[in-house]
């Protein structure tokens, strides 16, 4: 299956670079590119990518917002494409803020070719591309960024059993499938069937959802231990 790829950048160079190295692949074809966010909204309506790359910073609709329109412009349909954000890590600020707008994850502006092949490949699979690890490290980062929602705190959490409350808290924290259960003494297959059932009775789509939601509820706190 050939995965369609829909390249957001306001600089052309950068556009150019990356399809240069997407169009090498035998797996993967660009469909279109934009400049704006707004263009990108039209492209993906227009395009049906499987994946958005998208930047942050862009004149006039900028990458959170155009997250925003496609993912819920798509929400429903039986067409949903995936948006993985692209920052400068350092310089953004706003990378919670598009996690939150139903990006799947972000890449760093100077990742390796072959690291920008893979994640699009695992996004378009469905998972997300965010390590736990490094998500934690953005909310701890940019916790003040996220808005509280205490009050609907109970109502969603108690949806959980006991166990997948604790491995939603394992999930927040960093660890892998792996690494849970050895925390936990069940096997990763036991682990994974946690994982599905947290994401489904939460209505999340991956992980990344589900450390933000983790987060917003105050489940777990920026700068809490390990």
């Amino acid at each position: 299956m050939t995965i369609r790829v829909l390249l957001v950048d306001d600089q052309p160079l950068l556009r150019t670079g990356f399809r240069l190295i997407l169009e090498a692949e035998p797996d993967l074809t660009v469909v279109g590119e934009a400049g704006d966010g707004k263009t990108a909204q039209d492209q993906s309506r227009a395009l049906l990518p499987d994946v958005v790359l998208m930047d942050i910073r862009m004149p006039g609709v900028d990458g959170i917002e155009a997250t925003r329109r496609i993912v819920r412009e798509a929400a429903g349909g039986t067409h949903v494409p995936r948006v993985l954000v692209l920052t400068t890590f350092d310089l953004d600020e706003y990378i919670v803020e598009a996690l939150r707008a139903g990006a799947s994850g972000f890449l760093l502006k100077d990742v390796p070719p072959e690291e920008l092949v893979q994640a699009i490949r695992v996004v378009a699979a469905g998972d997300a591309i965010v390590a736990p690890s490094i998500t934690r490290r953005l909310l701890d980062r940019f916790g003040a960024h996220l808005p509280t929602h205490r009050q609907s705190t109970p109502t969603r959490l108690e949806r959980l059993t006991e166990r997948e409350l604790e491995v939603l808290k394992l999930i927040a924290k960093g660890m892998s499938n792996a690494e849970i259960a050895a925390e936990l003494v069940v096997s990763e297959t036991t682990v994974k069937t946690h994982v599905g059932n947290v994401l489904t009775k939460l209505s999340l789509r991956d992980r990344v959802q589900a450390v933000v939601l983790a987060y917003e509820t105050g489940l777990i706190t920026p700068g809490s231990p390990p």
